[in-house]
């Protein structure tokens, strides 16, 4: 059996929830979650993995059991996000690690990797985006808030808010839903229904252009340090397409991308298939 540890560490005035495996001289595999998820996320891979790694895996602030302050008191953008998620890296003593990123998690490691390359070993990103042609015309909602902060957008954007549209994010692509457990969804529709928890993902939603304005960057960075990199995708996500994935090739040519008979919470599905792939990739390169 292995023993995953459930702790909470003050940043900055910030309480962030974490759970954590592993030896602590292990290599370091920081798991970042995405939207509208939790480090919950990552329940069933933490224990596939901690014989390997030091797995740290935080609830981002706003999310799961990490701090969600008031709007008034913090500013829910991107950066900000990425900074307390770097300064937690610090905290807990993290130095040098790779990274796991999956939907709201890739804006987020992705700015710590192009900020302090010399602390990133690899990346793992899960249906993690950095190129525009891996955004799918789904994204058209939010590019309308974007161009245009309305109410009238903004109020058009609380569907994705919605419980059935949490079940949806979690079946849509795959092929025998009756694999997806319903523990990760109605959790996450449990968070999403805490008072002030709509506004704030709300403002992240209008904040997510920051993200594609900063993929030039992103691909910069790929381009200049070629992190060893895998893509392990479910290739049926209904937002980040196929074309993402393979993306990464061009900046770092010896990239490896896998897909997945999956949708967009792929681990739900194929978690022991992307495990392995994430051994055999890292056990290339001892």
């Amino acid at each position: 059996m292995t023993a995953i540890s459930y702790r909470k560490v003050g940043v900055d005035g910030f309480n962030i929830f974490y759970r954590e495996a592993g030896r602590a001289a292990a290599p370091a595999l920081l798991l970042l979650h995405g939207f509208p998820s939790a480090s919950h996320m990552f329940r069933e891979l933490t224990p596939k993995l901690a014989a390997e790694f030091h797995v740290v895996a935080p609830d981002l602030p706003g999310f799961g059991q990490s701090d969600m302050p008031g709007r008034d008191k913090f500013n829910y953008t991107f950066d900000n996000i990425a900074g307390v998620i770097g300064r937690f890296t610090e905290v807990i003593g993290l130095v040098r690690f790779a990274i796991y990123v999956f939907d709201y998690g890739a804006p987020t490691g992705f700015r710590l990797a192009a900020s302090r390359p010399d602390r990133i070993t690899a990346i793992v990103s899960q249906n993690g985006n950095a190129y525009e042609e891996g955004l799918s015309d789904g994204w058209n909602p939010m590019r309308a808030y974007w161009m245009d902060a309305s109410a009238k957008n903004r109020d058009a954007l609380r569907a994705f808010l919605a419980p059935e549209t949490t079940v949806w994010q979690y079946t849509q692509g795959v092929r025998d839903t009756a694999l997806v457990s319903p523990d990760g969804y109605s959790l996450d529709n449990y968070y999403l229904a805490r008072s002030g928890a709509h506004e704030v993902q709300l403002d992240l939603f209008g904040d997510y252009k920051s993200n594609v304005a900063l993929y030039p960057k992103f691909q910069a960075y790929f381009r200049q340090y070629k992190p060893p990199l895998l893509a392990v995708w479910g290739k049926n996500d209904p937002f980040f397409v196929p074309a993402g994935a393979e993306a990464f090739k061009r900046d770092i040519p010896d990239a490896e991308v896998q897909f997945f008979d999956t949708g967009h919470f792929a681990l739900e599905t194929h978690c022991a298939e992307i495990a392995a792939a994430i051994r055999t990739f890292f056990s290339r390169r001892r």
